[in-house]
């Protein structure tokens, strides 16, 4: 509690004594906004994160990277997610294998052929075992660079860079070989991260993002939760000073 903003105010109670109450700072709610590390999007639906990697890799080791930042590549639970990830403009840089208007990652769905008569049939399978996922992808494109002796194809998502077909969720979905190279996108769950953009592991404290560095918070479940806040004096002998955005109870002084 800041000591400047204490005062004490009367009252008579019973029998005339004086009771003294005591009006003090005190620490005001704070809305979350579920964040995802840098370079994450966030996803209400689902309490997951988001992201694209432009370096282009073939589909095994796609997965094996999404596995190091602990999430898998993406797959969807329903359509609205999907319409979610297709209307974000990811930040997307010119590569050799990423056309202009186009973008093709690599998600996490195969393409299982089971007859190659005059036309490939085949379905879907997510690519992890266990999974829950209740989406799968329609009828697909096969790519070009397809080989007589592969009975399993993965799964490219192609959006649109131009506004007005990522706003109206025009999409295609293509069965390609497994070792083309191709960015990829990769989910994982919504997990806390500290003022400072580290991430949490559950259960740990840590200070949330947000614009009071001097909040101390519980990591459940990917959200910030038991929040203690700490009020900090005015710096002793400054009359004008600058809080730091980061760091509890630290000022720099502005006076001549």
């Amino acid at each position: 509690h800041g000591k400047e903003n204490v005062d004490s105010r009367h009252n008579r109670g019973r029998g005339g004594e004086t009771t003294r109450f005591h009006t003090v700072n005190v620490a005001q709610p704070v809305r979350f906004s579920r964040k995802c590390p840098t370079g994450w999007h966030h996803y209400e639906g689902t309490a997951s994160c988001y992201r694209v990697y432009l370096n282009g890799e073939n589909y095994w080791d796609a997965v094996q990277t999404c596995q190091r930042v602990n999430g898998s590549l993406a797959t969807f639970t329903a359509d609205q997610e999907l319409r979610f990830i297709l209307a974000q403009e990811w930040d997307l840089e010119e590569e050799t294998f990423v056309r202009k208007d186009q973008r093709r990652f690599w998600v996490g769905y195969q393409y299982v052929i089971t007859n190659r008569n005059h036309s490939l049939e085949g379905h879907w399978e997510v690519a992890y075992k266990g999974s829950s996922e209740v989406f799968l992808p329609p009828d697909p494109i096969f790519g070009t660079a397809m080989s007589e002796n592969e009975n399993v194809l993965c799964a490219q998502l192609q959006c649109f860079h131009f506004p007005t077909l990522r706003h109206h969720g025009l999409h295609s979905w293509y069965a390609e070989n497994c070792y083309e190279k191709s960015s990829f996108l990769c989910k994982r769950s919504q997990t806390c991260v500290d003022i400072k953009d580290n991430i949490v592991d559950e259960g740990y404290y840590f200070t949330p993002k947000g614009n009071d560095p001097c909040l101390s918070c519980t990591c459940h479940n990917g959200e910030p939760e038991m929040c203690v806040a700490a009020l900090c004096e005015r710096p002793q002998g400054c009359q004008q000073y600058r809080k730091d955005p980061k760091e509890c109870c630290k000022f720099t002084c502005l006076d001549p």
